[in-house]
């Protein structure tokens, strides 16, 4: 779900008595005007009206939709790439026009847009202890993307970023001293593919000046390579002196075609909740739990689907992994670590919340339906959930304030989260903080805030079974 700008939020009702018609012509009419929050509530229609297509395999209304997403996207600065890039190749170019270049960024999951881009890679050096590569234009914003992503197999940091722009020189292999390696590569005829790679991890900076990247890496000292490397031999393993034959699933938030919110640096919700869920199974298993997750990849899972995987593995408990998300002109000041249960909604708050993640997937409403959703919500689960929420909030505020400052908790809330609605065991969802706020997306992305971030979780897994 693409939340960098602010969705408005829909009633339950409301949408659900609303025809597919209905909804398309309600969204037409938004976008005619020239109010922001009415472009908003286009844009929401359009991508619920794209979903219920998919269910519905409805080719027409899937045209539609992914035009007023598109359209919509471009006027709120959303990044749209993928749903033009399915736009483009769905109907004939002559029927479509699609997105100027320079709105176009292309990413591994993208589908082929073969547009030849106009930047030239002209020379790499080092400049010092900073990588320069200069183009032969300006850059924009929107050309660069980077990312991280930690290697399991091969246990090495990557450093990745990727460039629309083409290389006049074949590809090259960089070397710095206390970095395993370094790659530059055109990874696709759009895109130029810078890759840092280091057994530990390494300090990565950098600013864009005019027709320059430049990029200050900082290596791990040898001795915090040893202590890194020795660390996981140690985990956290210890006997409990209760019953840890509990099974838990967690469920790593979006995935696939839902990106989930792009934040500062387009970091992707998908990515960093993928990298917490994984941290937090390890840790689990570490501690005799039986740990299954919704999904160990990239890939879309649809929101019901979510905790009925849940109920076949008879789970004790239900934990989805969010990241928050708010407008550009609210980023500097929203942040901090949430937790919800499912229960009616009691703030303005935690309606917003509810309303961007159920987005997702809009045929969750149907599928449940208003007595189905009000039946839930009178189960007992509900108490032992909002005592699970309570736990999972301690334990993640408790860990991380012992090594970082300014962490910051906004408590338990109650809301209408679809992903929760059917599961047969406690279930919360945790907004491990917002992905568009500088400080806490850089933590997020951070191998080391996700391991302290997934241990406080575990912590509060185990106090929750302890006083339950």
């Amino acid at each position: 779900m693409l939340r960098l700008l602010t969705l408005v939020f829909i009633s339950v009702i409301s949408l659900y008595g609303l025809s597919d018609s209905e909804l398309l012509k309600r969204a037409d009419a938004y976008m005619q005007t020239a109010s922001k929050t009415d472009q908003f509530r286009a844009y929401n229609d359009y991508k619920n009206l794209y979903l219920r297509a998919l269910m519905n395999e409805d080719n027409s209304l899937r045209l539609n939709a992914l035009e007023g997403i598109v359209n919509s996207g471009k006027q709120l600065h959303i990044d749209v790439t993928q749903y033009a890039a399915e736009l483009v190749k769905s109907k004939p170019i002559s029927s479509y026009e699609p997105p100027k270049q320079e709105e176009v960024q292309e990413s591994t999951s993208a589908a082929k847009i073969k547009i030849k881009p106009t930047h030239k890679l002209k020379s790499i050096r080092w400049n010092n202890e900073r990588l320069v590569l200069e183009f032969n234009k300006k850059l924009r914003n929107n050309q660069i993307n980077y990312f991280t992503n930690y290697d399991e197999k091969g246990q090495s940091y990557q450093y990745i970023f990727d460039i629309h722009a083409s290389m006049l020189t074949r590809s090259q292999t960089l070397r710095k001293t206390g970095i395993d390696g370094i790659k530059l590569a055109q990874y696709n005829s759009n895109t130029l593919r810078l890759t840092i790679e280091d057994s530990s991890k390494v300090g990565v900076e950098f600013k864009k000046d005019t027709s320059m990247l430049i990029i200050k890496l900082t290596p791990s000292s040898t001795d915090t390579k040893v202590k890194e490397k020795v660390q996981p031999i140690v985990e956290q393993k210890r006997a409990n002196n209760f019953d840890t034959k509990k099974i838990i699933v967690i469920d790593p938030g979006h995935g696939g075609k839902d990106p989930g919110a792009v934040g500062y640096r387009k970091y992707r919700e998908k990515v960093v909740v993928l990298q917490i869920a994984k941290e937090l199974k390890k840790i689990l298993k570490s501690r005799g739990y039986k740990v299954y997750m919704t999904r160990n990849k990239d890939v879309f899972v649809k929101l019901r689907d979510r905790t009925q995987y849940a109920n076949r593995k008879n789970a004790d408990l239900f934990i989805s992994i969010h990241a928050n998300a708010v407008s550009q002109s609210g980023a500097d000041k929203a942040y901090g670590i949430e937790s919800f249960f499912l229960d009616k909604s009691r703030s303005n708050r935690a309606k917003k919340v509810a309303a961007q993640e159920n987005s997702a997937d809009m045929s969750e409403m149907d599928f449940y339906g208003k007595e189905s959703f009000l039946n839930t919500l009178n189960s007992h689960n509900i108490v032992a959930a909002n005592k699970l929420a309570i736990d999972l909030q301690r334990g993640m505020l408790g860990t991380l304030r012992k090594d970082y400052n300014n962490i910051h908790g906004s408590g338990v809330k109650s809301a209408p989260f679809w992903v929760l609605v059917g599961a047969q065991m406690p279930a919360v969802l945790v907004e491990v903080g917002f992905i568009t706020h500088k400080m806490e997306a850089k933590r997020l992305v951070n191998r080391t805030y996700q391991k302290q971030l997934a241990t406080g979780m575990a912590d509060g897994v185990e106090r929750y079974f302890a006083n339950n």
